[in-house]
């Protein structure tokens, strides 16, 4: 699967349904904070942090939680008109400058 595809499908099925509103565009943006705190909720869970609750998830659910936030990074990267690969590949390379080179 070619997942930079996928990002843009998912943006224009979104596009078709939800429009593509101010709103609409800050619904998808804001999303990532709801997939963001799903993530915070399976790593404290993970961890048993909660004493009501004890050990509630592993560390594939946490990678899977993690994993929703980067893929609703892509479709709100490309839902505001960017090219979304283009743009995490500018982010590694700026990334890049702040270690040592090997």
């Amino acid at each position: 699967m070619d997942i930079w595809a996928e990002a843009k499908r998912w943006r224009s099925f979104l596009d078709e349904r939800n429009g593509t509103s101010d709103l609409e565009l800050t619904l998808r943006i804001l999303k990532l904070t709801e997939e963001s705190g799903e993530a915070a909720q399976a790593w404290i869970g993970m961890l048993g942090q909660n004493p009501r609750k004890g050990v509630t998830h592993t560390r594939e659910q946490v990678a899977g939680e993690l994993a929703d936030v980067v893929f609703t990074a892509l479709v709100a990267l490309e839902s505001i008109g960017v090219d979304a690969e283009e743009a995490v590949r500018s982010c590694a390379v700026k990334a890049a400058t702040y270690l040592p080179p090997e």
